[in-house]
């Protein structure tokens, strides 16, 4: 009975990888079908399997640092706007500035957890990697992209105020905006931020030039800085630089946050975007 069942499913993964490879476009010049852009998400996602352990864990380090572009504007922006206008609306003046780190690693081609978290989901769900294989270069992501976020952000709460570009204030509260949350409200809020981020990745494969890709990166992400939706790693940077300066932020205030948003990008991406579009090709690919 199982051997019977092995074989049904065998025979249906062959025929997806069968469809997979005859989507790959002939026509350039035509927007990209769902099989295509699933097809090109898997190929990367398998790229990104078959690299050393350290070419990961240097390029999510390097996301790490680059991302801290966007925790420095956003400082900036609120050290000049503090006291000229109110401070709900720097908050959401913030959303202009929010999207240029992202900018910076995903047209850099750093690994970043959150932009990669679906696009490392597909091979599983593929049956071209194991599950084991996806928590462990999960591990050596996520470890990338927190130590060099807590390497920025040390760099930043020092350069900053001796730039005169923010003080320890400025910091503070945008740390304390970050974690000043209830543990559920952080995690479905980072659940929709992982939600958008998957689509940032599935959006960005399916344009052709990098004018319509840093389209993309921008809107998508300004929404999550307008929104204020929970983004773990440069959320990282934001709450590790407040709990340097802030007594309203401690190391385990700092560890919940961190922890809740990280569980909350990771399901929103892989259940949002990774499982239900690959499930919709199946289903596409099943019918009579």
């Amino acid at each position: 009975m199982d051997s019977e069942k092995d074989q049904k499913n065998q025979e249906e993964q062959e025929k997806v990888d069968k469809e997979l490879e005859n989507s790959e476009s002939q026509d350039k010049t035509k927007t990209k079908t769902h099989g295509e852009i699933l097809r090109e998400q898997i190929i990367e996602g398998c790229e990104t399997y078959d690299r050393s352990k350290s070419s990961i864990l240097l390029s999510s380090f390097t996301a790490g640092l680059e991302i801290g572009f966007s925790f420095l504007m956003i400082c900036s922006v609120f050290g000049f706007f503090q006291g000229k206008v109110a401070e709900e609306t720097i908050f959401k003046l913030i959303a202009l500035v929010y999207p240029i780190g992202f900018i910076l690693v995903v047209l850099g081609q750093s690994i970043l957890f959150t932009e990669q978290t679906s696009l490392l989901t597909l091979p599983v769900l593929s049956n071209k990697r194991s599950v084991f294989s996806l928590f462990k270069i999960w591990g050596v992501v996520i470890l990338g992209n927190l130590v060099g976020g807590i390497l920025i952000a040390l760099t930043l709460s020092w350069i900053g105020p001796n730039l005169g570009l923010f003080d320890a204030q400025v910091i503070a509260k945008i740390g304390e905006h970050f974690a000043d949350y209830d543990l559920p409200t952080i995690l479905v809020s980072a659940m929709l931020a992982g939600w958008l981020m998957g689509l940032l990745s599935w959006l960005v494969t399916s344009s052709k030039e990098t004018t319509s890709e840093i389209l993309i990166i921008y809107i998508i992400t300004a929404v999550m800085g307008f929104t204020g939706l929970h983004h773990s790693i440069i959320g990282n940077i934001e709450i590790f630089a407040g709990m340097l300066v802030s007594p309203h932020i401690d190391f385990l205030v700092y560890l919940k946050a961190l922890i809740t948003a990280l569980i909350g990008n990771a399901l929103g991406a892989t259940i949002f975007v990774a499982l239900l579009k690959y499930r919709a090709f199946l289903f596409n690919v099943k019918m009579p």
